[in-house]
Order: C-alpha cells, then sequence, then structure tokens
C-alpha cells in the first residue's frame, strides 16, 4: 500500500478549502527527487536537465526546479513563454518540437533557444522563418547559435506503446538524413551542434536509457569524423518511467548514470572526442511519482458490476482512458480495512471509458469518502480538456513545512464561457 504524505484529516483539513477534485503535489519529494537525478550524473560537468514542460506546465513547480538548475524543454508556444516567464531563456531552454509552425520557430530564436530540428526540410523551414525583411540569417548569426537534430533510429531501437516504434514514429531524422543535415548547416555558417533523440516512453529498464545513450555517443564520433564538425552535447531524451504498478521497481538512477559514465569512457575518451555536455528531458520520472489526483465518492452503483462514481473524471486524469494505464488507488482512513469489495472507478464523463479502474479491489466504498488517485503528478493535470463542459480542477503544493498553497485555480463556468460569443 503506498504510503501518502498526508493524512486523511489533512486531506479533509485542505478539502475545506480547495473543493475535491484537485491535484496537489509534494515539493519536498520534488525537490529530493531533482537532487538524485543530479548527483547521479554529477560525474559529467555539463550535464543538464531540460524539464519537460509538458509534462506539469505549472511554473510554481517550474521556479522549484530551478534551484537545481533545470532548464526547460519546450514544444509549443505556450511552453516557449511559461519558460521566458520563470526566467528559462537562452540555452536553459531546449526547444523540441514537431510540424512546427513558423512562429514558434521564431519565438525560439528570439528567445536564443537550443533549437532541436525534427526533420531535414525544416532547415529550410526555420530560416525562412526566422527571415527580417526576407533576408536570412548570416553566418555570423548563426555561429554563435546551438542546433540540434532529432535522430530516429527506425527498426534498430525498440519502443513501447506510448511512444510507438521508432520506425513508425513521426519523429527524428532517419541516419542518412543527419549526415545531410548536419552539412546543410555547416554550409550555412553553424559551428555549435547536438544530437537528440527520444525512443521511448515510461521505460524502466536501466539498459535501455544507456544503450539510448550509448547509441548516440557513437553516432556523434561517426558524424564528426564524416562532416568534420564538432558536437557539443548529446541529449538522451527523457523517457525514463515510474512504477505505476505495485510490483514495478523504480529506474534505478545511480545505475544508469554509473552506466552512461562508462560508456562515455569507452566511446568519447576512448576515441579522443571532445568532452561532451550530457543532456536530459525528464519529465514523468521528476514530478509523476509526487502528484495525487484528489476526489470524492459521489455515487455507488449496483447493476451488472459495482460501480464507484467520483467527482472527478477523465478530463482531470485520462491516461487511464487514453493508454489502459494502471494507477493505484488509496483511500484514506482505510488503508487497513479488511472488507473489500471490486469496483470499477468511474466519472461522469458521457462516455464509457471514462474510468479510473476497471475491476479494482478496494476498501468498501461510501458516498463521501476521499479517494487518492496516485502518480498524477506528470501527464496528468496537463492532458485536461473541456469536453461535456467539465472544468479543470485547482492545483496545490504541500510545501515542506506541511503548509498548502495553491498554484493553480480551478476553472470556473466563466472561464468556459470566455470565448464565446452569444447570440441576442
Amino acid at each position: 500500500m503506498r504510503n501518502l504524505p498526508f493524512t486523511k484529516e489533512k486531506l479533509e483539513e485542505i478539502a475545506a478549502r480547495w473543493p475535491t477534485p484537485f491535484h496537489i503535489y509534494d515539493a519536498k519529494a520534488i525537490r529530493e527527487n531533482a537532487k538524485r537525478l543530479k548527483k547521479s550524473f554529477s560525474w559529467n560537468k555539463g550535464f543538464r536537465e531540460f524539464f519537460a514542460v509538458k509534462a506539469t506546465p505549472n511554473p510554481h513547480l517550474m521556479k522549484l526546479l530551478q534551484e537545481f538548475d533545470f532548464g526547460s524543454d519546450c514544444s509549443s508556444m505556450a511552453e516557449l513563454v511559461l519558460a521566458e516567464r520563470v526566467g528559462n531563456v537562452g540555452e536553459k531552454i531546449m526547444f523540441t518540437s514537431n510540424d512546427t509552425p513558423a512562429e514558434e520557430f521564431r519565438k525560439a530564436w528570439e528567445l536564443g533557444a537550443i533549437i532541436n530540428f525534427d526533420d531535414l526540410t525544416h532547415w529550410e523551414y526555420f530560416l525562412d522563418a526566422v527571415a527580417v525583411d526576407g533576408n536570412r540569417p548570416q553566418a555570423a548569426d548563426l555561429a554563435s547559435r546551438l542546433f540540434c537534430c532529432r535522430y530516429n533510429p527506425g527498426p534498430l531501437k525498440g519502443g513501447n506503446a506510448i511512444i510507438g516504434k521508432p520506425e513508425e514514429a513521426k519523429y527524428g531524422f532517419t541516419r542518412e538524413q543527419l549526415f545531410e543535415g548536419y552539412r546543410r548547416m555547416k554550409e550555412a555558417g553553424v559551428t555549435r551542434f547536438g544530437l537528440h533523440t527520444m525512443v521511448a516512453s515510461n521505460e524502466l529498464d536501466p539498459e535501455y536509457i544507456i544503450d539510448t545513450a550509448k547509441m548516440l555517443v557513437d553516432l556523434v564520433g561517426d558524424i564528426s569524423q564524416q562532416v568534420g564538425i564538432t558536437f557539443e552535447f548529446v541529449n538522451i531524451g527523457g523517457g525514463i518511467g515510474i512504477p505505476y504498478r505495485p510490483d514495478q521497481k523504480a529506474m534505478d538512477l545511480e545505475r544508469v548514470g554509473k552506466g552512461i559514465e562508462a560508456a562515455y569512457k569507452a566511446s568519447v575518451t576512448g576515441r579522443g572526442l571532445k568532452p561532451l555536455k550530457l543532456f536530459m528531458e525528464c519529465g514523468r520520472c521528476i514530478t509523476g511519482p509526487y502528484g495525487y489526483l484528489v476526489a470524492r465518492v459521489r455515487h455507488i452503483k449496483n447493476t451488472y458490476r459495482m460501480y464507484a462514481g467520483l467527482d472527478a473524471c477523465m478530463s482531470n486524469l485520462m491516461r487511464p482512458a487514453l493508454y489502459g494505464a494502471y494507477h493505484e488507488i488509496v483511500v484514506p482512513g482505510k488503508e487497513s480495512c479488511g472488507d473489500t469489495t471490486t469496483y470499477d472507478v468511474t466519472g461522469s464523463l458521457c462516455e464509457n471509458n471514462d474510468k479510473f479502474a476497471i475491476q479494482r479491489v478496494l476498501p468498501v466504498l461510501e458516498r463521501g469518502d476521499l479517494v487518492v488517485i496516485c502518480d498524477a503528478g506528470a501527464h496528468g493535470h496537463a492532458m485536461g480538456f473541456q469536453y461535456n463542459g467539465k472544468l479543470r480542477s485547482a492545483e496545490l503544493l504541500l510545501e515542506s513545512d506541511g503548509s498548502v498553497r495553491e498554484i493553480r485555480r480551478a476553472e470556473t463556468l466563466d472561464d468556459y464561457f470566455a470565448t464565446l460569443d452569444f447570440p441576442g
């Protein structure tokens, strides 16, 4: 059974001020986890984690992670602006997008971000996008900026259900396209280069992450030799998973750090290459285990099955409906209850897949019981939507001293209707 950072009594106190449903994050645990990640890669002097803003796009959490010099991994205009507003600018932004609009390339260029291209054609598109009065950037403008390409290894590397098989994914360059892409950038005057990949999501095998890093470092050596350029960094992406299920083990970050260090020494130091900075763009493993969706039981329904209907729905956490994902559910105050029943735990959307759990054994539930859905600290609130006119819930931060503060208010009907023009 999961240990929660709050008691039932504390939750009732919080819910008296901020009605359920709400997301709440454990600041102390996030800080400890960020410190552990950074320590695991401290052997690399240039190491930086670019927190994947899409996982939990809240400026309060982004500011918290700045305490550990984390940058921002952005893939949209809104995420670029969030990074800018919290003070992550310049090369503290890694801009990795796909099917990118011109205005986003312009914004990333204006902010001085590291720009990571997703396709061979995007280089020319980018140059036109940032042109001023029809004049593309000159070699001198490009020479000081840091550029990157995203590698898709295709069938050379396995994927998973969330991100798909690499050869079927919409992301990245083929190996052959990489060589051509870096040649074009070099010819245009670029002198600073990086290499990136992201081939899996929610991966729990340390060897997969280590092998990914080794693949990139080896590829850097090949491109450097053939194209005649020097790389400053490799970005091994994110993809480090968390143990959603009770029988799963958390990623051994120390093992990953040591494994990548060994690969680095063999492929960089051993080949006489210039030292490389190691970048990552984790989101889920930073905040995921330390966020909780708190809801109340609204109805108990007994038909062909027992249904526990919550005041939350899949607009608060859509991973179970989207991926069939498992999230542990805790009923505060009933952790040691011997009486159990099997429930489908549901929301109120007019969709039959609006279920947080299917045939889950839980303590016997009653109307009004608080329910805590675990591991909702990444890709939870961020993936919310407004189908059926559902309103996005509040986000709260549990501070180290036990105090709680609101870091995003709940939406109101006025928010929902704000963009509508009602006929007279």
